[in-house]
């Protein structure tokens, strides 16, 4: 999901990992959208996570440069990120910053990253 902040030719994606059985954010990560936006998203996973799980993700290039192949399934469908998807919708109704036409936006990389996390403090908590 990309977002803005201090103009709008500076987008900045919201990057997270779910875990698909308790449906809880285990990671995220806001940057760019090329390898180093996956590689930071790939920091940010807990290591039991990056060990053992298995990651169904769009097909975008990359993920496929990060995620070793055995751990990584790609997909075209909408079916296998799903629980991602709602995440977004959720997550673009609770934190007004995320939205396209809102009067709320964020002068600060630090606080807009801030108040996206406070977002999915709240959500994993409930």
């Amino acid at each position: 999901m990309w977002s803005f902040f201090g103009w709008k030719a500076n987008k900045q994606w919201v990057w997270v990992a779910i875990d698909r059985a308790s449906r809880q954010v285990v990671a995220l990560f806001v940057g760019d959208r090329s390898a180093d936006g996956a590689l930071g998203l790939w920091q940010a996973l807990p290591e039991r996570y990056r060990a053992h799980a298995t990651f169904h993700t769009d097909d975008w290039r990359a993920y496929k440069q990060i995620i070793p192949a055995h751990q990584h399934r790609s997909s075209r469908q909408k079916k296998d990120t799903n629980h991602a998807e709602r995440f977004f919708c959720t997550l673009r109704q609770r934190c007004s910053r995320l939205v396209r036409l809102s009067l709320w936006f964020s002068k600060k990389l630090g606080r807009h990253i801030n108040s996206i996390k406070f977002v999915v403090t709240h959500y994993n908590l409930s």
